[in-house]
């Protein structure tokens, strides 16, 4: 069995309390994870200047480079691992065993992981909006049209409390490193595989080990990381999201409620568009907030929901090895009858039906996990709650409204897919501040382009745009 060691500063620390990592579906221990406490992660993080200053002292060019070497060491390297290694077909094996997620989606993430990291250089260059990177090294520069701009880093370091239910969400945080900030994590507790595989890729690569602490541990741990540092991300829930509302030190990533939406215009041809839907709604599991979850249009929806019925209704549970395996466990226990018992209740609701039941149970509780098949349901309108629900599982709500009224009604939506040529729908769609990603035409809601920002961008995030102002006898290097 493996032991994974709290890291602090690059330096492992083993602790006296432990917590051991299971296989969801037999048990059996697959490691054991070192805890942090509150109280070692505030000391520690009175040195996360240091972790700039270190990265400071590398060029950024340089830094992309190591980070796009990391990438092939990530997917396809024999890693350090705690006091053994991991090769990637164990990093497959041991996160499918610890989180439900079938081994073929865990090699589906992996390598969205390593896309980001290889193409660091135009990610960054589009988010910057191709900015001479050295400007946020030193702090101010000249801009290409002679104007002379400051970015200022509001923190020395980016923390992020991470999930366990999705490993693509780690491609939010890759960006730390070229951008000269150390990186301060709290693994999700059936997920701390790919934060331990990438920090051993980033030094393996040559990114110094002391710009990077890994604190597993419980709730503590995660709110020490929090309040400790002054850019931090968190993964969870609504009511985590709504927690931290406003909070400019954080950025919540929780439910996306991503949609789509079929014009007027094109809705008779709704055939036609039946394969993007379902891989809206199924792939990955429907574990990500891009996952499609609610699927609007102002006619032809009861025939658009029984289509996706009869495509994943029948889908059903087999074993995470399988190379046909669509979806995931629920590995803690009572959650997802927890969840089941929630979609009961919403079914009671005249004009909510469950288009899914033909094909069978969705609730197939199992004795150390349970799962939920597949679920589509129709509502005659946007009034009832399930309209405004998202689970971790393959499920969607077919919408029947008025084209007129969707915009009033769908909600926050963090993918917008909307199906339409409508020059005045797709102007108002553009001008939604509701709306975070918006795709025109046929796109399923889970294709990103990694050249654009998700959930916000990370450098307006992390950095501040200020006024700066220097005589030009006063801009030479100091002495």
């Amino acid at each position: 069995m493996l032991n994974l060691p709290v890291l602090r500063w690059g330096k492992p620390y083993e602790s006296l309390e432990v917590d051991e990592v299971v296989h969801f579906s037999t048990g059996e221990p697959i490691a054991k994870v070192s805890q942090a406490n509150g109280g070692i992660i505030q000391r520690d993080l009175r040195k996360a200047q240091a972790a700039r200053d270190c990265l400071c002292r590398i060029p950024i060019r340089e830094l992309i480079a190591r980070v796009q070497q990391a990438a092939d060491l990530y997917e396809h390297g024999t890693l350090p691992l705690g006091d053994g290694t991991q090769t990637p077909a164990e990093f497959v094996h041991q996160q499918s065993a610890s989180t439900g997620l079938p081994e073929h989606m865990c090699r589906a993430n992996m390598t969205k992981n390593s896309f980001v990291l290889r193409h660091m250089d135009q990610i960054l260059d589009c988010l910057t909006r191709g900015l001479d990177l050295d400007i946020l090294t030193r702090g101010y520069g000249q801009e290409g049209r002679g104007v002379l701009v400051s970015y200022q880093a509001q923190s020395p370091v980016l923390g992020a409390v991470l999930p366990s239910n999705s490993p693509g969400v780690h491609t939010l945080w890759l960006p730390a490193i070229p951008l000269q900030l150390g990186l301060v994590l709290k693994p999700g507790p059936q997920e701390p595989w790919t934060p331990f595989r990438m920090v051993a890729a980033f030094v393996a690569a040559g990114v110094p080990s002391e710009v990077f602490a890994l604190y597993p541990g419980g709730p503590e741990a995660g709110a020490a990381v929090l309040s400790g540092v002054p850019r931090a991300m968190i993964f969870g829930g609504q009511p985590t999201v709504d927690q931290y509302r406003g909070n400019p030190r954080v950025q919540a990533h929780g439910p996306g409620f991503s949609k789509i939406l079929l014009g007027d215009d094109v809705v008779d041809r709704w055939e036609d568009y039946v394969d993007v839907m379902a891989e809206s709604v199924h792939i990955n599991s429907g574990r990500g907030c891009i996952n499609c979850s609610g699927i609007w249009a102002s006619r032809h929806t009861q025939e658009i929901a029984q289509a996706l019925a009869e495509r994943l209704g029948p889908i059903d549970v087999l074993p995470p090895t399988d190379p046909a395996a669509g979806l995931a466990a629920f590995t803690v226990p009572g959650v997802a009858k927890a969840v089941w018992g929630m979609i009961e209740a919403d079914l009671q609701t005249p004009g909510v039906t469950d288009m899914t039941g033909p094909y069978g149970p969705r609730l197939v509780e199992q004795p150390r996990c349970a799962y939920l098949r597949p679920m589509i349901v129709h509502s005659d309108s946007p009034e009832p709650e399930v309209t405004r629900r998202e689970y971790m599982f393959p499920f969607a709500t077919v919408v029947r409204c008025p084209q007129e009224q969707f915009l009033a009604k769908i909600g926050p939506t963090l993918v917008c897919t909307a199906i339409t040529r409508n020059r005045s729908l797709i102007r108002q769609l553009t001008d939604a501040v509701h709306i975070d990603r918006l795709n025109i035409g046929p796109l399923p809601t889970t294709k990103l382009n990694w050249l654009q920002p998700h959930e916000g961008n990370i450098i307006d995030f992390l950095f501040r745009s200020r006024a700066y102002q220097a005589a030009d006898e006063f801009l030479g290097e100091a002495p």
